[in-house]
């Protein structure tokens, strides 16, 4: 792992820096290329827009590891009215939820509760809803309630990392379900001793995870992959995999974050790649930007030429 993407997960955590950098004019500009704004008004009119060029989108409220059940329920009220808003207003978007938002580090039951209601409202609404992952220590619990809830409904899907030594064998683990997995890279500092520290080692293994869960008897199972990847020659090379295979539209989408790598994004729509964009709100906004920073550190440099354009 970089130097650079090191320095920048560690400032994540910083609670002394978020609080100061939350409150400057230059960083809360810098953020505004990677999120149209806090308010999910702001981000409702991003996904409209981009429904316009073909492109889905995710909502997620950005936030992690609340501290009371009363902030759990504030969150679960929240995502319900979003699924409602956006159907009222026919947008193709979903939304992802991050366990620790419901309640997992005070009450697993309750979260499980929790992702029920919003999956239920999901239903209702003809639409659906991913558990977005977290670090390493939670995995296996994000699993469980994965497990727990596609049980009782196929309307759910699961964020798995490809920089953890163990994705390879929670994939094989799920496959038999027939998962919806959005496929990331990761985006936390993790030890050596779980995750590959060199980015060439996370791309092969991205690469081929992305294959497996492309694979026809992935596909036979039901199982639809997410390819979440920013990096021009991944997503050639996994496109070149797919027309191979003949792997059907129905069983994969590409997924990206607003604003970044807009015309990669373009390209692969107009070559008819399904496509979704993740647009985050809210205002706790900055670990969850600084982990954008430490995935791919040139975007410092990215967001630095915005700013002075």
């Amino acid at each position: 792992m970089s130097l650079a993407r090191k320095f920048l997960l560690a400032l994540s955590t910083n609670s002394w820096l978020r609080e100061k950098a939350t409150r400057t004019a230059f960083v809360r500009r810098s953020v505004s290329t990677f999120m149209p704004g806090e308010r999910l008004e702001d981000a409702m009119g991003a996904s409209a827009a981009q429904q316009t060029l073909g492109i889905g989108t995710i909502f997620t409220k950005l936030g992690e590891n609340i501290t009371n059940l009363d902030e759990a329920d504030a969150v679960v009220r929240d995502y319900l009215d979003v699924l409602d808003k956006v159907g009222a207003a026919g947008l193709r978007a979903q939304i992802s939820v991050k366990p620790t938002q419901l309640g997992l580090d005070l009450d697993k039951e309750i979260c499980f509760r929790h992702l029920q209601r919003l999956v239920d409202r999901a239903s209702e609404r003809r639409n659906f809803v991913w558990i977005d992952m977290e670090s390493s220590p939670y995995v296996d619990p994000t699993i469980e309630l994965f497990r727990r809830t596609r049980a009782r409904s196929p309307l759910v899907g699961l964020a798995l990392q490809a920089y953890l030594y163990r994705t390879e064998k929670d994939i094989e683990a799920l496959l038999p379900l027939g998962p919806a997995i959005r496929l990331v890279k990761g985006a936390y500092l993790e030890s050596p001793s779980v995750a590959f520290a060199k980015k060439a080692d996370v791309d092969g293994n991205f690469y081929r995870l992305s294959c497996r869960l492309l694979s026809e008897d992935a596909q036979r199972a039901g199982g639809t992959l997410h390819i979440a990847t920013h990096d021009p020659r991944l997503a050639d090379r996994l496109a070149a995999y797919i027309d191979e295979k003949n792997v059907p539209k129905s069983a994969y989408e590409y997924a990206m974050l607003y604003g970044i790598q807009r015309p990669l994004q373009q390209r692969l729509v107009q070559a008819g790649r399904p496509l979704r964009v993740l647009i985050a709100y809210g205002e706790y906004w900055f670990p969850w930007y600084m982990r954008r920073l430490a995935e791919r550190p040139a975007n410092v440099w990215f967001v630095a030429k915005n700013l002075l354009a």
